[in-house]
């Protein structure tokens, strides 16, 4: 499917796209606006070797599996599960996020086809959007300052933003609403995202459009099981689907 797809629509009968009309949309980054290319993945075997975890050995092969399942959730948390104690997983989140700097620095990062356009579109339109993601503060803005996205959506969060819990807890989204007042009912918040976790957030915050874009992570199965009330081939498909032309 490279179209919308309607897993689950809503039947407000005063809204032609079949839901209520959204007010606030809440956007994951990596993998849904911005290309991730790999980066996550190899910045996490910096991590990893540097808490002595060989490259291609079956423990460092477990790791990167569960990174890979969990992706879109805070990278801290990740590292918290993989390694145990407080220490190990701060140590291995600092050496993750100077990696994934460096990568960055380097130019490994884009924007997604017509992600830009969707987020400008979007907000013509007046809707607010917010950019989210798993990541720490420190790489969040090293991505938005590499694509000069700095003020491209009203506020940017990532899980410090909202005391400390990332994806697949709603806090991010329902932190989005009370910073922006950009709505008054969850009902009015669309999000989209390219991980399970993203599907789940969304679904646990009240949204009543939670979109999976199929431009990362998780695949059409993963992240309809997970809640997904549309798929789409990528964010560029979100306007039209709010009713953005």
């Amino acid at each position: 499917m490279t179209g919308s797809g309607d897993l689950n629509r809503s039947t407000d009968p005063t809204d032609p796209t079949g839901h209520p009309a959204i007010d606030l949309i809440v956007l994951d980054m990596a993998g849904t606006t911005v290309a991730d290319g790999g980066l996550v993945e190899q910045a996490f075997d910096v991590a990893a070797r540097h808490l002595g975890v060989e490259p291609g050995s079956p423990d460092h092969a477990e790791k990167l599996a569960y990174v890979r399942a969990t992706m879109g959730e805070s990278k801290i948390s990740v590292f918290r599960h993989l390694f145990g104690d407080e220490a190990a997983a701060r140590r291995a989140n600092s050496a993750f996020e100077a990696a994934h700097g460096e990568l960055v620095d380097g130019g490994r990062i884009a924007p997604l086809p017509g992600a830009r356009e969707a987020i400008e579109a979007l907000q013509a339109a007046g809707r607010t959007v917010v950019l989210s993601t798993g990541f720490a503060r420190v790489t969040q803005d090293a991505i938005l300052g590499a694509l000069g996205w700095q003020d491209l959506a009203a506020l940017t969060l990532c899980p410090a933003d909202a005391g400390g819990r990332g994806r697949p807890y709603p806090d991010m989204i329902l932190t989005a609403l009370l910073r922006t007042r950009a709505t008054d009912s969850v009902q009015r918040i669309a999000v989209a995202g390219d991980t399970s976790y993203d599907m789940l957030s969304g679904r646990r915050a009240g949204a009543s459009v939670v979109a999976g874009v199929l431009t990362g992570a998780h695949d059409r199965a993963q992240l309809a099981s997970a809640g997904a009330t549309h798929l789409l081939g990528s964010v560029a498909e979100l306007p039209a689907l709010l009713g953005v032309v």
